[in-house]
């Protein structure tokens, strides 16, 4: 039977198992392929789930406006909603973000605002601060809100969770995640908690961002430029619950784009910047883990957004890669 339209595909992405890029004597390392997603990344889950949620309240009307401030992939999912259903949209995102990323949210119908990273999470020129004051300003605007929005936690918990659950059975031992929002780590975090508390649930930060430290210390550090896009953050989320997390790794750019480069070239696996950062953490573990053992991890969005940055060669020589 065909499906009645694109966002009927979103989900039921495959768990693939690593085999080159895992080190000897190390864990099992399975990959959920979430760039498989209709416009190429897990915030697909996230997005439709807000957004019917919205229109269930209320808050979401006919010929109302979708705002929202993104790295560009959660952006892409919500345009790819909007198209389908019909609304107008409106997305703030920091002009680190690539290229491709703009003109894909523009290809859709998005109008796009491009703000400064490098500046506070409290300026009006920060793209957070920026996203609400367009909603404040635009009528019949909805603000998704994914930091600090609950329905982020809960798509993951009634979606990615328990599709991790049924296609391992509950065979495995630690689940690593990227920390962006927060939303994907704590909602299958709870779901898998939930059916297991032996199984460890790992976040995998940028330097850079906020939540390595403030998981340790429970300080929040001045937050430092970073070129990875989609993973890490400069304010603390609403939408991260820490409850559910046993241990954080830290990585770098340069593990994160190397072992990226090596998922493409190693592994056939087309994917971003911050699926490299999350299974460079995921092999770190299973070294310390050893063999036996059995890691799930995510590789969050599709390469094809990044042609101009880290799968090329140029930037990544310019930028001391």
């Amino acid at each position: 039977m065909p499906y009645k339209n694109i966002l009927e595909c979103i989900g039921n992405t495959p768990l693939v198992k690593l085999q080159r890029v895992i080190s000897d004597n190390s864990a099992t390392v399975l990959v959920k392929c979430e760039f498989m997603n209709p416009s190429g990344s897990i915030k697909d889950r996230m997005a439709l789930y807000i957004i019917e949620q919205a229109e269930k309240k209320g808050l979401l009307k006919k010929d109302g406006v979708i705002v929202e401030n993104t790295s560009g992939n959660t952006g892409l999912s919500l345009a790819m909603i909007a198209a389908v259903k019909g609304y107008r949209c409106i997305f703030t995102l920091p002009d680190k973000m690539s290229s491709e990323k703009i003109n894909m949210l523009k290809a859709f119908g998005a109008e796009v605002v491009v703000t400064p990273t490098d500046v506070p999470g409290d300026s009006p020129e920060h793209y957070v601060q920026k996203a609400k004051k367009i909603a404040h300003d635009t009528k019949g605007a909805f603000y998704v809100n994914q930091y600090h929005n609950q329905d982020n936690i809960a798509a993951h918990y009634h979606s990615t969770g328990p599709e991790i659950w049924q296609q391992t059975q509950g065979q495995f031992d630690a689940f690593v995640a990227g920390t962006g929002t927060g939303g994907t780590i704590s909602g299958v975090g709870r779901f898998i908690k939930e059916k297991s508390k032996n199984i460890m649930i790992v976040g995998a930060d940028p330097k850079g961002s906020v939540h390595y430290d403030y998981f340790y210390t429970k300080k929040l550090v001045t937050p430092a430029v970073y070129k990875v896009e989609g993973i890490g953050e400069d304010i603390l989320c609403e939408a991260l619950d820490f409850s559910v997390i046993d241990e954080m790794i830290q990585t770098d750019d340069n593990q994160a784009f190397t072992m990226a480069r090596r998922l493409v070239k190693e592994e056939g696996l087309f994917c971003g910047g911050s699926s490299g950062a999350i299974v460079y953490a995921a092999c770190e573990l299973a070294k310390k883990m050893g063999p036996g053992k059995t890691i799930v991890t995510l590789l969050t969005d599709s390469g094809s957004r990044y042609i101009s940055k880290f799968l090329n060669d140029d930037w990544m020589k310019e930028n001391g890669f």
